[in-house]
């Protein structure tokens, strides 16, 4: 062989290989619609995610983050991927809740499903106990969209929220109106005899303003502050049922997807993972410091959540997804797998949350 010719065929080799390597033969640009504004954190977190994705594909696959109404409302994210206006998306499961109500389940299994389940045994459900299978087959089979989701960012617990005045018990809550999310989240807090009404975060805090609500749950601390809460009211309410577990999702365009190599899809799922990680250390740190600055600047007052609110809700809960449940084959499937899950998780799970309150509040004690 000429030495010009072992050179180039060298020169196709590597070029080859690397295309192997990545799994992208060709750079891409792809965009994703977000339900959140610019400045949430989980907006940053999903830039790292397109930023790991790139890396990992050295450069090939390049994902633009839009926020929220970019080109589609929040709620309308899912039709805007299935019908691939946008290749991907950001939101929650419970967004959908209006196509099934079980879609609610996946994101944010109301008072860990009535059962107790936490953020971190509900993510080991979706892991270990079926989940993931459950929530394939409620894209591919019961809503019959066109996308593959990947849970990955656990971002709960989510506080009761903000009032415009301090609440003593649930019928003083009862009192007030209030922005929860949509579908059996706020079919519960309506149960329980709150007023309650959707809609989209950023249309919180001028809703707020305007009087139209007088008290809002949003994600926590720091994403509440980027949001400005803290500017319209001063009484946070950490303690909340409502979304215990709250996990949001990445979507893409099913016919997308297909296309792309063993290798893409490996990274896209993988690079999803590690942001689950991220998103756990991102919600101790920033929360805690964002509560301390809250508390600290703004004259923000943190109330303990009334104590009858907890069995309340509690009942309320299973009430409403007993009531699906006997309505919806599919519903009930999801609820049956998550309460038996919790029937061998909680007990453990439980205790060993425990060791952690009482050495926090040892030490709390000590410093006294």
């Amino acid at each position: 062989m000429k030495p010009w010719l072992r050179k180039l065929t060298a020169t196709v080799l590597a070029v080859a290989g690397l295309g192997i390597a990545t799994g992208v033969s060709a750079q891409q640009k792809i965009r994703v619609q977000t339900a959140v504004p610019t400045a949430s954190i989980y907006f940053e977190l999903m830039k790292r995610y397109a930023d790991r994705v790139d890396k990992m594909t050295g450069g090939k696959l390049k994902i633009d983050i839009l926020p929220d109404g970019a080109v589609v409302p929040a709620f309308e994210i899912l039709d805007a991927v299935d019908k691939g206006i946008v290749e991907g998306g950001f939101a929650w499961t419970h967004y959908w809740s209006g196509k099934h109500a079980a879609a609610g389940l996946f994101a944010n299994p109301m008072a860990g499903a009535g059962a107790g389940l936490d953020q971190l045994s509900h993510m080991a459900w979706m892991a270990e106990g079926g989940g993931q299978a459950l929530y394939d087959k409620l894209y591919n089979d019961i809503l019959k969209v066109k996308v593959v989701g990947f849970m990955l960012q656990p971002m709960g617990p989510d506080p009761l929220g903000w009032f415009k005045q301090p609440i003593n018990s649930v019928e003083d809550f009862k009192k007030m109106k209030y922005r929860a999310p949509p579908g059996i989240t706020g079919e519960i807090f309506k149960e329980m005899g709150v007023s309650a009404v959707a809609m989209p975060g950023g249309e919180i805090v001028p809703a707020a303003q305007r009087g139209v609500i007088d008290a809002a749950e949003w994600i926590g601390p720091a994403d509440d502050v980027n949001l400005g809460l803290h500017r319209v009211w001063k009484h946070y309410y950490l303690q909340g049922l409502h979304q215990s577990t709250d996990v949001g999702e990445v979507i893409f365009n099913k016919p997308w997807f297909d296309k792309q190599s063993p290798e893409t899809k490996e990274i896209l799922r993988t690079a999803a993972m590690a942001t689950i990680a991220e998103t756990y250390v991102f919600n101790v740190a920033r929360n805690a410091f964002a509560l301390e600055k809250l508390k600290k600047d703004s004259q923000v007052v943190v109330h303990d959540t009334p104590a009858d609110f907890f069995p309340a809700f509690i009942k309320a809960t299973n009430t409403v997804l007993d009531r699906h449940a006997a309505k919806d084959a599919f519903f009930k499937e999801v609820l049956d797998s998550q309460r038996n899950f919790a029937k061998t998780v909680v007990p453990y799970w439980t205790k060993i949350n425990a060791l952690y309150t009482n050495m926090g509040n040892a030490a709390l004690q000590e410093k006294k």
